[in-house]
């Protein structure tokens, strides 16, 4: 028997779901009471054309037999041409019909935006919704499903898996690591032992594949997270589904896992029912920055935890385990579930990714996503305004102006403050009203519009992006009030994203003129910003995007520095406040923050010039009789600087800092290179952005690293381990460079000296009257 049901759930997934010659959508909804199945009413797949170009479509639908719909709409583009909206009964129908139409020359207007997308911006749903539709009481799927949107939130099930195999993707074992499930399925014969975890032992492949879908199915996880799983574990594993003749039936309902590989080997995954997290790409939307997102160096800096095998050559590890120690490849497998597990609830991952989706729209398992969250958030507003979108600039568009960096005045100096303007960008969108709308309107009249730049004026009062942002800055101020990182972080990336996505040719609402109006806003505001501190008697020393470092002077205490530092704040923002309301007669939204004296400062000049640097200092923080130093830009915080340079560079720094000699801590460094004392510090680390027989032009060191070093493993019939993109750890020898575990010549410590010390040394020995040269030469003579 059927009835009305009604509920609430948070989106898990959404996909288009074929209805006869018509679609509905199938959405997945996590639930207190567990996984809801919706089918909505038929959901045609729509776009627009112009009024004028509305017959030709028809004719275009009509040849190809397409069925398309079109109907004249009260809506226009941003160039004000009435506009029809095309409706096709399935998405194929208008991929073909867009690919006519292009090929013809008329252009269709929002025919990227996808069913689903579509479904939830226009009804303002991002995450939680209410539902109303038919179905069994007892049955978890309501068809005829009508939503809206909700604030709910449940509590979500994630297992953790990983897998591993050989280098033809042959599986060993498949390791879960959960509050509920935590197991290895290992293919062997049964051994027994005292874990923290149950071993199942399979036969074969289908037998492991088959128990990790029966377990999976039993358990029925929201969410499956791991490390990679997208670009590695769930292509393998769906490769060998296919080679077992088995479907890959992760999804719920036993549905199967969809996977479409590219040419440059990126893979686009979808499990019906269930969100897949992948770690790499979680922490890369969260803005975290690594040397190496593998998962051993991740799990060292976050957690302090290593993986159980700590081998150059891994694979050769693991294959060596599952002939001769099964229980000790399983101990490894279910290890990398728990450092997934543990890297995400560390940085709170789930949490994240949950608000993201609640601000955004933004599934779950999306990476990235900064043009598609301001098209979920912007659209729908934009269509209720009587607009639809223009289209992406087919040649990616122009490039807009960059963030204000003055040049600066080289030097070793004490007491220079920073003054940071707070969230600058979104703070000219909210004080300038720069918006899409507000362009197209301001134009209209600009003589009472508000002047932005090359061109530009903005409407004072049609606009939606600078209420988007004051309500998310509100949010993310009451955030921080609560503590709660997540949410603050989750704001900030989304509120900052908004000049980017206006700069990007991959944005419909890239316009040249709204990414230049708030960059070269900054650019007067950073300009006019100094010259006020420099009529206040202060030397304003660099600048950059929204910083200004002011040198105050040498002898003031620290507690003279900060105030000086906060009266400067209140002077500057009572200016800006006062200039704005008598200029452009708006509220100022622009305010500047002191926070960082730099008891001591450095500031080096460009290689070879005398001319300051950009984007690269260091300084001396001293809070709370605790010490601090901060590199930008140097060679202490570059991935491709040995660890022995970064830490000469700490160490000699620091002495200079606090006034301590130098001269021989430099001698005994140069000495202890060449007497091979710190030979573990002079490995180099790079990556191959690409594989390794696509280097042709050129060959930097590491290319040839990692040459040499598959020369040595086919001679020796060893798997070839730097083909594709992979980490090289390398050394420069006397006959070249070489990877560590090759290494059969002497190391060139001559090239060390020269190229990781000596310009550490002559950036800054200088500035205290000191030569790297004379030190290097008197110390050298003693060789």
């Amino acid at each position: 028997m059927t009835t009305t049901l009604t509920g609430q759930g948070m989106v898990l997934t959404a996909r288009v779901l074929p209805k006869g010659a018509q679609q509905a959508l199938e959405i997945w909804l996590a639930t207190e009471q567990g996984p809801v199945k919706l089918i909505t009413p038929v959901q045609p797949a729509t776009c627009f054309v112009t009024q004028s170009a509305a017959a030709k479509v028809a004719a275009i639908s009509q040849a190809q037999q397409l069925k398309a719909s079109l109907k004249n709409l009260p809506l226009n583009t941003f160039t004000h041409e009435p506009v029809s909206v095309i409706k096709c009964p399935q998405d194929r129908q208008l991929h073909i019909l867009r690919r006519h139409c292009e090929e013809q020359g008329v252009t269709l207007f929002e025919a990227d935006i996808k069913t689903p997308d579509r479904f939830f911006m226009e009804r303002f749903i991002t995450s939680g919704v209410h539902y109303q539709g038919v179905g069994q009481q007892h049955d978890n799927t309501v068809v005829q499903a009508r939503l809206k949107p909700s604030e709910y939130r449940c509590d979500l099930n994630a297992f953790s898996f990983d897998i591993e195999c050989d280098e033809h993707g042959h599986l060993y074992s498949i390791g879960i690591a959960s509050p509920t499930l935590n197991v290895v399925l290992m293919i062997g014969e049964p051994e027994d032992a005292e874990l923290p975890f149950k071993i199942i032992w399979c036969a074969n492949e289908t037998a492991l594949l088959t128990e990790f879908i029966r377990l999976i199915q039993h358990h029925d996880p929201d969410l499956l997270i791991g490390w990679n799983i997208k670009q590695f574990d769930l292509p393998v594993l769906h490769d060998t589904a296919t080679r077992c003749g088995l479907k890959l039936a992760l999804g719920r309902q036993h549905s199967n896992v969809e996977i479409k590989v590219f040419d440059d080997n990126r893979a686009l995954v979808d499990v019906p029912g269930r969100a897949i997290i992948d770690g790499i790409e979680g922490l890369k939307t969260m803005t975290f920055q690594f040397d190496s997102f593998a998962l051993d160096n991740v799990a060292s800096e976050l957690l302090g935890k290593r993986k159980l095998i700590d081998d150059p050559d891994k694979l050769g590890a693991i294959k060596k385990l599952f002939t001769h120690d099964k229980l000790a490849l399983a101990k490894y497998n279910f290890e990398d579930c728990v450092l997934v597990n543990d890297i995400a609830e560390q940085v709170r991952l789930i949490d994240f990714l949950i608000l993201r989706s609640e601000l955004t729209g933004l599934r779950l398992g999306r990476p990235g996503g900064s043009v598609a969250s301001f098209i979920n958030l912007y659209l729908p507003k934009l269509h209720r305004a009587g607009y639809i979108s223009p289209n992406r600039p087919a040649d990616g568009g122009l490039a807009s102006p960059g963030g204000y960096v003055m040049s600066s005045k080289p030097g070793l100096y004490q007491n220079v403050l920073v003054l940071d303007f707070k969230s600058l960008y979104p703070s000219i969108i909210r004080t300038f009203k720069i918006d899409p709308l507000g362009l197209v309107e301001g134009l209209k009249s600009p003589e009472t519009a508000i002047p932005g730049f090359k061109g530009a004026s903005f409407h004072r009062s049609q606009h939606f992006l600078p209420d988007i942002i004051t309500n998310l800055w509100q949010q993310r101020d009451e955030a921080k009030r609560q503590q709660d990182k997540p949410r603050s972080q989750a704001i900030k990336i989304l509120m900052n994203s908004f000049y980017g996505v206006l700069g990007s040719g991959g944005c419909p609402f890239y316009d040249p003129r709204l990414a230049s109006s708030i960059t070269l806003r900054g650019h007067e505001i950073m300009q006019l910003t100094a010259e006020w501190i420099k009529a206040s008697g202060y030397d304003v020393i660099y600048g950059d995007t929204d910083s200004t470092f002011v040198h105050i002077a040498d002898n003031v205490s620290a507690e003279q520095a900060w105030d000086i530092g906060k009266q400067l704040e209140q002077d500057i923002n009572q200016r800006w406040q006062q200039r704005i309301a008598e200029e452009f007669d708006l509220t100022c939204e622009l305010e500047i923050e002191f926070e960082t004296h730099y008891e001591r400062f450095f500031m080096p000049t460009i290689r070879g010039s005398e001319a300051g640097s950009k984007k690269r200092y260091a300084g001396l923080i001293r809070r709370e009789g605790n010490t601090e130093l901060v590199f930008k830009g140097l060679e202490n915080v570059r991935s491709d600087w040995t660890q022995l340079a970064k830490d000469f560079q700490l160490e000699l720094y620091t002495r200079i800092f606090n006034d301590q000699p130098v001269d021989d801590y430099v001698m005994a460094i140069i000495s202890g290179i060449k007497q091979g004392q710190f030979d573990d510090g002079l490995v180099y680390t790079k990556q191959l952005r690409k594989p390794l027989k696509e280097y042709t032009k050129t060959a930097p060191p590491h290319v040839k690293a990692a040459r040499h070093a598959d020369e040595e493993n086919a001679r020796t019939g060893k798997p070839l381990r730097y083909q594709k993109r992979t980490k090289i750890r390398y050394v420069m020898t006397t006959t070249g460079p070489q990877v560590v575990e090759y290494c059969r010549q002497p190391l060139d410590y001559d090239h060390y000296i020269e190229k990781q010390i000596r310009p550490i040394a002559d950036s800054i020995l200088p500035a205290i009257g000191g030569d790297f040269e004379s030190l290097a030469s008197q110390q050298l003579g003693l060789f």
